[in-house]
């Protein structure tokens, strides 16, 4: 289901299930938990998260559902797996961008929004569509979702469940970025991240978190402040920049 590319230091981890439009089988949710962490091991600076020009990501498997219709014990597994993994990307150490292009519905918004920065290209479409099965979404999901378009937006897709393009995505805030060339925003991107700190990373995605939650100060916070003025990192990029490097 997924394809983890370890080749340079900016992890690519591709959606490949094209005949499917990247719909996501219940076993590729745990998948998605374990090639994060391989990524991670590997020491890669970033991840990627994309699909293919035709989908991002249809959703969940619909062929999973007359499973989850008759079985308790299997829509409980289903939650589960998806909580494992997409709690595993949006926990990843490393900065995730999920580069979009195609429809992203249904689950795959859900992938989106675990990832820290959303790139959408021309042909995106993103729709969020469990009402229209009789369902719901997952709470964590929805926490995101509300936290990133605020609780009218959020609304107006759920409720609805009406498609909106990669400009209205970008108006709302469900993408940061929409761009007629993808492939070039996701370079520069990639490159602005890759100059930055790593530390600087790990120190600045917890305060986000945190702040998401509602949190404003932090014990830990505070003392990852102050040791990083005493790092080797901060020393030698202030020497460069005051060196006019």
């Amino acid at each position: 289901m997924f394809d983890l590319d370890l080749s340079g230091p900016v992890a690519r981890l591709t959606l490949d299930r094209p005949e499917a439009r990247n719909a996501i089988p219940l076993g590729g949710w745990r998948e998605l938990a374990v090639r994060t962490r391989e990524a991670e091991s590997a020491g890669a600076r970033f991840l990627v998260v994309a699909g293919s020009e035709a989908a991002f990501c249809a959703g969940a498997d619909l062929q999973d559902f007359p499973a989850l219709q008759r079985d308790p014990v299997a829509r409980a597994d289903f939650r589960a797996a998806m909580r494992e993994g997409l709690d595993r990307l949006a926990a990843a150490a490393m900065p995730t961008i999920a580069a979009i292009q195609g429809p992203c519905y249904g689950a795959g918004v859900a992938l989106a929004l675990a990832c820290d920065l959303r790139l959408a290209g021309p042909g995106a479409r993103f729709a969020i569509t469990p009402a229209k099965f009789g369902i719901s979404y997952p709470q964590e999901d929805v926490a995101r979702l509300v936290a990133l378009v605020g609780p009218g937006q959020a609304s107006r897709l759920l409720l609805t469940a009406l498609p909106i393009d990669g400009a209205e995505a970008a108006r709302i805030g469900l993408v940061e970025i929409h761009a007629a060339d993808l492939r070039t925003a996701l370079d520069e991107t990639v490159a602005a991240c890759a100059a930055a700190s790593p530390a600087s990373h790990v120190a600045l995605k917890r305060a986000i978190a945190l702040a998401a939650r509602g949190r404003a100060t932090d014990a830990e916070q505070d003392e990852s402040f102050d040791a990083l003025f005493g790092g080797e990192d901060f020393a030698r990029r202030f020497a460069a920049l005051r060196g006019g490097r």
